[in-house]
């Protein structure tokens, strides 16, 4: 008699827990490994158009790699390079264009002390308001490298 009214007890609490618990878990879009294939097709198409010999890493918004690239005789150091600009995009939300504007601001310099790589040529990609993934370019002057970011972006918008 007794085990009656503590199961239903124990049923009552866990159905008032519930929706407390599926508040502490959001689902986020993200970005598939074919998504971010395409963006780093759409940098690389750009890059041929334009003459370029470029680096392209797309990443998570964790900042982790999901695809990347380096093109026939780009810079050895490219990829990394790339892969340090696309997690700065990713980890403050923005392109790193801003960043780098943000240097030339007064008191710009304590940019340096954060994280990240605070030169222009990565854009996150958002859907909605949530950052889905970033891509990173580099082994060109910073507004072409820009340039290829934003086509790569723009192949999942």
């Amino acid at each position: 008699m007794r085990a009656a009214p503590i199961a239903a007890a124990v049923v009552a609490a866990l159905l008032l827990a519930a929706p407390a618990a599926a508040q502490m878990v959001v689902q986020k879009p993200v970005l598939t490994l074919a998504g971010a294939r395409a963006v780093l097709a759409a940098a690389e198409a750009k890059a041929v158009a334009m003459g370029l010999k470029v680096s392209v890493v797309v990443v998570d918004p964790a900042g982790v790699p999901i695809v990347s690239a380096r093109m026939d005789d780009a810079s050895m150091v490219g990829p990394e390079i790339a892969l340090a600009k696309a997690k700065t995009a990713a980890g403050f939300r923005q392109p790193t264009k801003v960043m780098q504007q943000r240097l030339l601001e007064p008191e710009g310099l304590r940019m340096l002390t954060l994280p990240g790589t605070m030169v222009d040529g990565a854009v996150p990609v958002k859907a909605g308001a949530v950052v889905v993934e970033a891509g990173g370019v580099s082994g060109a002057c910073t507004a072409q490298e820009c340039e290829n970011a934003e086509a790569g972006a723009t192949a999942v918008r």
